[in-house]
């Protein structure tokens, strides 16, 4: 799991950030039950490991896409898998376990979508599928990190200019 690149993202982010492009082509950290172990554990998520979970986390990464380009409608789906209910002795989320991980993914990613959407960002990077929340004080961030999709474009900039 440490290949993965831009760890450490919000939650939302770092289950759509499961799935990237690298060298030797497309990866995907939850194309097995093994990494969906890994990736719940990364995330300090509880939840059960096994098909449904898996399947379930798959689904809400395709919604959180789709609702950070504007289709909630998947997004919505997920978050009625579930409720808050309200106690004087505490919250209490209320899900069947194999949805907790997604819905508390979904549920991260409504309130960045009602709270700083325009501080979710796709990596500018040509070749590039990862998405981040900049952080930035000018919220001018473009790439997922300055040492790869930053650096590269860079390279590219000077070898232009002094090709051209």
């Amino acid at each position: 799991m440490s290949a993965r690149p831009l760890v450490g993202e919000p939650l939302s982010l770092d289950l759509l950030n499961t799935r990237w492009a690298g060298p030797s082509g497309p990866h995907d950290a939850l194309d097995t039950v093994d990494g969906l172990r890994a990736w719940l554990s990364e995330a300090d998520l509880p939840g059960t490991v096994d098909e449904p979970t898996l399947a379930a986390l798959r689904e809400t990464r395709d919604s959180i896409l789709a609702a950070i380009g504007g289709d909630t409608a998947g997004l919505d789906a997920v978050l009625d898998r579930g409720r808050v209910r309200l106690c004087v002795e505490g919250d209490r989320i209320e899900v069947d376990p194999a949805w907790l991980p997604s819905w508390l993914a979904a549920r991260h990613c409504l309130d960045l979508l009602t709270t700083v959407p325009d501080r979710i960002k796709a990596c500018a990077g040509p070749t590039c599928v990862l998405h981040f929340l900049d952080t930035s004080k000018n919220g001018s961030r473009r790439w997922c990190s300055m040492a790869g999709c930053g650096n590269r474009a860079k390279a590219n900039r000077h070898y232009t200019r002094s090709r051209g």
